[in-house]
């Protein structure tokens, strides 16, 4: 054997070597300890584990307390539901004080009165601070003489025969007025209406 052979004899078995050594697994690491690697994914596990079931506590206090919130907004808008039913009639009540004070007075000037036209004056008097009293809060009558006849505005009493063809299916006479609050009807009319 030639120089040159022994020297690439001895090359290649140092390759072999690394490459043996490099194919090798290396038994220091904890990797390769038997049990290691399944110990790793269970802590892995716990701690995804742990992470979801805090997750599922916080999401479980939010809840808890979006419902208690809830309870206590429902809890809160029916009390001063009650609150607002209880003083809503207020303002009514204090415009129509001043019609009570003057039919008190009135009343008293008819025990003494001997004028009959003044007693007639100050009752349309005191009629029409009471219509204007309710009319300044939102009170308004319905229009309803000779208007075309709806189920909607108007109770019809009864029917009677039309004077005249146009008037057929129209209010002839009202026998209760109707009234609308701010818009809204809270009264219907009670008609009577042609046929």
């Amino acid at each position: 054997m030639t120089e040159k052979d022994k020297d690439m004899q001895t090359n290649g078995q140092e390759n072999s070597d690394q490459e043996n050594v490099q194919s090798m697994p290396n038994l220091n690491t904890d990797e390769n300890m038997s049990g290691t690697s399944h110990m790793n994914d269970e802590l892995a596990e716990e701690s995804v584990l742990e992470k979801k079931e805090q997750e599922l506590s916080e999401m479980r206090d939010k809840y808890l307390r979006l419902v208690a919130e809830f309870d206590n907004f429902k809890k809160r808008t029916a009390r001063e539901r009650i609150e607002l039913m209880q003083t809503a009639n207020k303002e009514v009540m204090i415009a129509l004080l001043d019609v009570l004070d003057d039919c008190d007075r009135a009343t008293q000037q008819m025990d003494t009165a001997t004028d009959l036209n003044a007693v007639k004056e100050g009752i349309l008097l005191v009629f029409n601070k009471l219509k204007s009293s309710l009319y300044a809060k939102g009170l308004k009558p319905m229009e309803s003489i000779h208007t075309t006849f709806d189920a909607d505005l108007h109770d019809a009493i009864t029917e009677i025969p039309a004077p005249s063809e146009d008037l057929q299916g129209k209010v002839l006479d009202v026998l209760q007025s109707g009234y609308y609050l701010n818009d809204k009807i809270i009264r219907h009319a009670r008609v009577v209406v042609g046929k």
